[in-house]
C-alpha cells in the first residue's frame, strides 16, 4: 500500500500540463523527451492535430493578405491610369497613400508563413501605426488646404477615382476581417480596419470633387478634417484589437 501512495504522489508531482509541477529534490535537473508511456498523460496540446490546424491556419492567413493585396494592386493600377489621364495631383497622393498602406500587408503576410504569434503581432503593431499616420497626413493637408485653398480640376475623374479607390478598398476591408475573425487574429483584424481607412479617404475624395463643383471648395479641407477625426477613432479602436486580444497557442 505505501508503495502505491508513494507512487501516485510521485505522478501528481511530475504530471506536466496539470497546475503541479513540483521536484522534490533541488539543483539543476533536466527533462527528457516523453516516451511512449508519457503519451497518456502528456497534456501540452503537441498533438499533430494542433500541427495540422497551425499549418492550415497559416496557409488560410497567407492567401487572405494574398487575395486582398491583389485586390488592393488592381485598384491602384486602375487609379494610375486615371493619373497618367488626368495628372490630378491629388489623386497621385492618394494613389502614393494607397500603395504604401498596402505594404503593410507584406509583414502580416510573412508572420502568417512563419506561424509567429509574435511576428503577427509586432505587424498589427505595424498596422495600427500606419493607420496613425494617415490621420496625420489627413490633418496636416487639411490644414495646409485652409491655409492656401487650391482647387483641384479633372472633378469627374477625380470622384471616378475616388469610386475606384473606395470598391477596392472596401472589399480588402472585408476580405481582411472576415479571414482575421475567423482565424482570431487580431492584426488581420486590425489591417482590415486599416483598409477600411483608405475606403473611407477614397469617399472623402468624391464628397470634396461634388463640394468644389457644387461651388464650396471651403468645404474640401473640411471634409479632411472630419476624416481625420474618423480616422483617429479606428486607430483607438485597432489599437484596443492588437492590445486587448487573447492570444490561442
Amino acid at each position: 500500500m505505501p508503495s502505491a501512495t508513494y507512487q501516485l504522489v510521485r505522478d501528481d508531482l511530475h504530471r506536466h500540463g496539470t497546475l503541479r509541477h513540483a521536484h522534490p529534490h533541488t539543483g539543476p535537473h533536466e527533462h527528457h523527451a516523453p516516451t511512449d508511456h508519457d503519451h497518456g498523460e502528456h497534456a501540452h496540446g503537441h498533438s499533430h492535430g494542433l500541427v495540422d490546424e497551425s499549418i492550415k491556419r497559416s496557409r488560410e492567413g497567407v492567401r487572405a493578405v494574398a487575395l486582398a493585396l491583389a485586390i488592393l494592386g488592381a485598384t491602384a493600377a486602375a487609379q494610375a491610369v486615371v493619373f497618367a489621364l488626368t495628372g490630378s495631383l491629388a489623386l497621385l497622393a492618394d494613389l502614393i497613400h494607397n500603395g504604401g498602406d498596402a505594404l503593410t500587408a507584406i509583414p502580416l503576410g510573412i508572420a502568417f508563413a512563419l506561424r509567429s504569434q509574435r511576428a503577427e503581432r509586432l505587424a498589427g503593431l505595424a498596422v495600427v501605426a500606419a493607420i496613425f499616420i494617415s490621420a496625420c497626413v489627413a490633418a496636416y493637408e487639411s490644414i495646409l488646404r485652409l491655409i492656401h485653398p487650391s482647387t483641384p480640376g479633372h472633378l469627374l475623374v477625380l470622384a471616378l477615382a475616388g469610386a475606384i479607390g473606395f470598391a477596392g478598398n472596401w472589399l480588402a476591408a472585408q476580405v481582411r476581417t472576415h479571414a482575421g475573425h475567423r482565424l482570431d487574429s487580431p492584426a488581420l483584424i486590425a489591417d482590415g480596419d486599416h483598409a477600411r481607412v483608405d475606403a473611407y479617404v477614397s469617399l472623402a475624395v468624391i464628397a470634396s470633387a461634388v463640394a468644389i463643383a457644387a461651388g464650396a471648395p471651403i468645404l474640401d479641407p473640411l471634409i479632411g478634417l472630419g476624416m481625420t477625426v474618423v480616422i483617429l477613432r479606428i486607430t483607438r479602436e485597432s489599437w484596443r484589437t492588437v492590445r486587448g486580444h487573447p492570444h490561442h497557442h
